[in-house]
Parts: structure tokens; sequence; C-alpha cells
């Protein structure tokens, strides 16, 4: 890019499966469609990676949609959207389509998508738009007051949900959830399926599984709902996707097998709306009612026939009057924290080694009734 400029600032960013480094810049860019002119903006150059980078796709990027709390190397750095709503003066809003229900395995055709930067277009969506409130501008954090699978209530403590984070993330494939939660919704799932006997490998990600191309799975798997908390505090709508959404369709093998794999998987840290689920519906990121909206996609079908429900109000009269932990640390915080606890260890080893080194007579004066050995020295005893 002839219009690039090193700001020669190294940029690191890890994710839980892979990371990259660059150096951070500027350059110019242009919209291809409604945003007319030129806009500068901050932008990274990737000179390393690991496992960042798939096999076989056609993006060579990532284009954050976040809060300037996650702009790496600091919170300083205008993020992209920013930079937008700042020169090209458009609404603090943009919308997401993500369409990919129901496409083949194999072949060019695409159903595409729809990226809406400072509005919301009514012909991407039917019915109402939902809309949860932003619980931390940093992520797009949101409250979860609970899962049912096949219309049964997975019956957790409502803060499960948001351990230690509930976040909206089109960035992340899979539906996302804390381990005590998925292990929750595997079992409500085995349990109501039409299928005795299934492999654990197919759950955890390393097996999938495979059926003959004239047999639709979908049917031996239940409805999976997420109820979020409304603007009204006292109500709350859910979102479900079908099974069309979660058992995924990725491999044909020879001329009669096609296999899935199971969209859903295991987090440490957070319970992620992803594409699993983000496909199912058009997703508004109303950042100046700091909300975010839930629509029904039109082009969330398969087979011609919806693969996803928007339902409500419900009484929020069930659960907890708030289920997100009343303490929320930024990951920056956390570094900080992390290094203060670092280097607060490191002075009191660094005070015991030089106690060690100073000669006994410096420490105690020992009478002939003391007792020292090896056995009651302090490095004995911490490293037994």
């Amino acid at each position: 890019s002839s219009t690039y400029r090193s700001e020669g600032i190294e940029v690191t960013v890890k994710y839980s499966q892979g990371s990259w480094t660059g150096v951070l810049g500027t350059d110019v860019i242009t919209m291809p469609k409604g945003l007319y002119g030129s806009y500068t903006i901050n932008i990274a150059t990737i000179l390393e990676s690991e496992n960042f980078f798939l096999p076989g796709v056609k993006w060579h990027g990532i284009l954050g949609l976040a809060y300037d709390a996650l702009a790496k190397p600091s919170s300083s750095v205008e993020t992209f959207f920013d930079s937008l709503v700042r020169q090209a003066k458009i609404p603090n809003i943009f919308s997401l389509q993500m369409c990919g229900a129901g496409l083949p395995v194999a072949g060019s055709g695409t159903n595409g998508g729809s990226l809406v930067l400072g509005g919301i277009e009514p012909s991407l969506y039917t019915g109402d738009i939902w809309y949860t409130p932003i619980k931390e501008e940093w992520y797009y954090q949101v409250e979860i007051l609970k899962l049912e699978v096949g219309g049964q209530n997975l019956e957790l403590d409502c803060r499960e949900y948001n351990a230690d984070k509930a976040i909206v993330d089109s960035g992340t494939t899979l539906l996302r959830l804390p381990e005590k939660v998925f292990s929750a919704v595997v079992q409500a799932i085995a349990r109501t399926s039409l299928i005795q006997e299934f492999s654990s490998g197919f759950w955890t990600g390393s097996q999938l599984a495979c059926w003959d191309r004239t047999e639709k799975p979908w049917s031996l798997f239940p409805k999976l709902s997420i109820y979020l908390r409304d603007e009204n505090s006292s109500r709350s709508f859910r979102i479900s996707i079908l099974p069309q959404l979660y058992i995924q369709p990725i491999l044909v093998i020879g001329d009669n097998l096609q296999c899935y794999r199971f969209g859903i998987s295991s987090s440490t840290n957070a319970l992620v709306i992803g594409a699993t689920v983000m496909e199912g519906f058009y997703v508004i990121f109303d950042r100046a009612h700091r909300r975010v909206g839930f629509a029904v996609s039109p082009c969330a079908e398969a087979d011609g026939s919806p693969v996803s429900e928007i339902e409500g109000p419900f009484t929020t009269a069930d659960v907890a009057s708030n289920c997100v932990s009343s303490v929320s640390l930024h990951e920056p915080v956390l570094w900080i924290a992390s290094y203060a606890l670092m280097s607060l260890c490191g002075i009191i080893l660094l005070v015991l080694i030089v106690l060690l080194l100073i000669p006994p007579r410096c420490q105690h004066r020992y009478t002939d009734n003391d007792v020292v050995n090896d056995e009651s020295s302090l490095v004995r005893h911490r490293w037994k």
C-alpha cells in the first residue's frame, strides 16, 4: 500500500488459540458503498503468526469491532469503527447478518452476508428487534439468565452462564460455554436426543458423526434456547437455534456419507455467542444506546424452513436481579494485577535470599539450648 505509514510500535495479540505479532501503522481506506470518501485508520501489519491463518481460507487478517479497552498495544489506539464514527460522522451503531445455515458442504454457492456501518437495514430481518443491555464496554458483554434444551431449563445458578463473562462475538466460530454449563448442555442433549449411544469424541470436537446423505439427522436433536435480560430488567426474551445451526455439515465422504460436527465447545473463561448462534439472527451493536439487538434473519433457513426463533417477553421473577459479578475486571487490569503480584513475590523471595546469606551472628545470638540443623532450616521446610 502506497499510503501505509509505519508507527514503529510492535503489537502482539494472543488468542485462546493462535497469536500474531506485527507493527502498528496508519493507512487510508475508501468504502465501496455508502460511506463515500477516504479515511485514515490505525492498522497493524502482521509479520509473524502462529495458528492464526487457517489453511484454505481466503481472509488475510482480522477487523476488530469491539471497544478501545481491548485495543493493542493500549486503549489509546483508536479502533477502526471509532475512526469511522469520528471522521465520517456516522451514528455509533453497526449491524451484522451472517448467512451460513443450510449452505452446501461442497460447491461455490454462498448466501453472502451483510455488515452495515452506521445503521440498521430493514430488509435484513423479520419481526421485531429485541434489545439486551451491554453490561461492560470492552467485549460486547451481555447478561444471560438461563438456558433451555428441548424446552427444559438446565436449572443452573444464572451466574454460571456469565462466568466470568458472557459476550457476543462474531469472531468466534462456535457457541462456547463455561465448562459446567457445557457439561449440562451435553447431558441434556444426549438425554433428549433420539440417539441411544453417541461417541464422547463428537461432543468434545475430536470426532465427526456421519449419516447417509439421504438422512437428515437434525430431527434427532433438540432446540437450544438462550434467555437474555431485556432493557426492562424485569423482563427477558429468548433466542433459540434449531439443530441445523449447531449440528453442522462440514465433510462429504464418497457418494453416500455426510459428516457433521458439534457446533458447541467448552470454555474456561467465558460464554461466547459466536457464529453458531449469530448465523440465525440479524445482530445490532447499538453502541450509542449501549445495547445489543437480535432479530430473526431471513437467510437463516434450511430446506425452506427457519432455523432460529425469538420469543418474549418473559418475567425474570424466577432469576436473580443480577447474574453478573459485581467485580468486572478488564483484561489489562488483570495483567497489571498479575505483574504486581509477581513483583511482590519477587521482592519477598529476594529478602529471604538476603536473610539466608547474612552470617548467623547478625541474625541471632545462639545459646547452648538452640538447635540449628538442616531439618530446621527455612530452605528445607519451603522445598520439601
